[in-house]
């Protein structure tokens, strides 16, 4: 299972968002497995069409995802995933 981190902001809005381990083939499973175990997280990181949100970026060890459409960037079990928000404001 792949490795996923999170901002600190994201942990805002989900408390109970910790570092976890996640099974997916491509980045839409990893999604969907995340959403199994925080309901309401995929629609914090994608729109209504299936896409990333435009505030959201996604990297695979390092390397910022390449599909942000329809999320088919391949995850392997020794993945790690960094999932981040852009904040604005002053």
């Amino acid at each position: 299972m792949a490795k996923v981190q999170f901002t600190r902001h994201l942990r805002l809005h989900f408390p109970a968002l910790a570092d976890v381990q996640v099974a997916g083939a491509d980045l839409a499973e990893l999604v969907a497995g995340l959403d199994a175990l925080h309901p309401g997280l995929a629609g914090y990181l994608i729109d209504d069409r299936g896409s990333l949100r435009m505030h959201v970026n996604i990297f695979i060890n390092g390397e910022i995802l390449q599909d942000r459409t329809r999320l088919t960037d391949p995850v392997s079990a020794d993945d790690e995933v960094f999932v981040m928000q852009a904040l604005s404001g002053g």
